[in-house]
């Protein structure tokens, strides 16, 4: 991370002595009756490239979840404690951290670890708190962000004027989505399941709104754009959508893959793949190299930042949970009632 990302100083902090141990949220019994209980464990030191920050918060994912149930394992050398992205103040620096101090407040995407009173980051992945947001707004940017500008503006290309279709309008994905997507000049549909979530998509920026419940996406994709379709469709169900997006998808149009709520397999025509010169990706920024995602992190402060501070995107918090009752968190997201991140805040 280049030194003038962090040139502006807020809540500075006085650095404090770094403790032997810390309180955690540690995994009991992973697999389906996995469930999260409150430990403690030896605080880390930074290494070369790393720093150590006191979390104020930490964003609660679906892949937090999954590596409950046994289904996501932290890559190699990764913490096995949960948690994949935090916001907090830097208390200690390991070497090669250029522009980063004890002091300084960052939000930070992490490949495990969050859920802990103190976390080690790899520098290249911090950023600074936008102006004007609380730490607990920052702790419920990084996992999302880096996963919609991955998938939608780096693999997916999507340009201003075009048609952007998101599926799950009110997960914390679909949300950031939504904002990002409209900020940046494209038309924007979203899927959600019942009234209140779609009204929910169109008060985020949503040009239009499809009750998946009540409706044919693909039929309504295809009304909402005169035939055309989407020039790019973010799916977080797979499953049957994958021949549905197909249906839907413009010429040239670009399909991003994220997760299988839907089931990781389908049975589906993959002729309009051919015809309509469709591009499917699929990735997980997890197990990516530093550099990946420090690259990634490079473009978000340049083009997204600034949209945060104008107050032209935020983050939508849906629940704030006590550290301690993180298993808590984790059933709001099972329950699938949200509009929005559910964070933990650790005081």
């Amino acid at each position: 991370m280049t030194e003038h990302h962090f040139r502006h100083k807020g809540y500075a902090m006085n650095v404090e002595k770094i403790p032997e141990s810390m309180k955690i949220i540690a995994i009991e019994n992973s697999g389906e009756n996995g469930r999260l209980t409150l430990e403690t464990a030896p605080c880390p030191t930074p290494g070369k490239g790393e720093v150590l920050v006191k979390v104020a918060a930490a964003g609660v994912n679906r892949p937090d979840l999954m590596q409950v149930a046994g289904m996501y394992p932290p890559p190699p050398g990764a913490s096995d404690i949960p948690g994949l992205e935090l916001a907090g103040h830097i208390v200690a620096c390991g070497e090669d951290c250029d522009g980063l101090e004890p002091g300084m407040a960052v939000c930070a995407l992490v490949a495990g670890g969050a859920y802990a009173e103190y976390a080690l980051v790899p520098a290249p992945q911090c950023l600074p708190v936008p102006k004007g947001l609380s730490l607990i707004e920052a702790a419920c940017l990084p996992e999302t962000f880096f996963t919609v500008w991955h998938n939608v503006f780096d693999k997916a290309a999507l340009q201003e004027g075009e048609v952007f279709l998101i599926h799950g309008g009110t997960s914390g994905i679909g949300t950031t989505a939504i904002q990002m997507a409209k900020a940046l000049g494209a038309t924007v549909i979203a899927t959600a399941g019942s009234a209140d979530k779609c009204q929910a998509c169109l008060d985020l920026g949503a040009d239009y709104a499809i009750n998946y419940r009540e409706q044919d996406f693909v039929e309504a994709v295809k009304d909402m754009t005169n035939g055309k379709g989407a020039n790019v469709i973010l799916d977080m169900v797979a499953g049957d959508y994958i021949g549905r997006n197909f249906k839907c998808a413009a010429q040239d149009g670009r399909i991003a893959v994220i997760a299988f709520l839907g089931g990781p397999k389908a049975n589906t025509n993959f002729l309009p793949l051919l015809t309509k010169r469709l591009t499917l990706t699929g990735s997980t920024l997890r197990a990516q190299p530093v550099a990946a995602k420090g690259a990634i992190a490079q473009r978000l402060h340049k083009t997204i930042w600034p949209l945060i501070e104008e107050g032209k995107i935020k983050p939508v918090i849906y629940r704030e949970v006590a550290f301690d009752a993180a298993q808590s968190a984790h059933d709001i997201l099972k329950q699938g009632d949200h509009i929005g991140k559910v964070v933990l805040k650790m005081t």
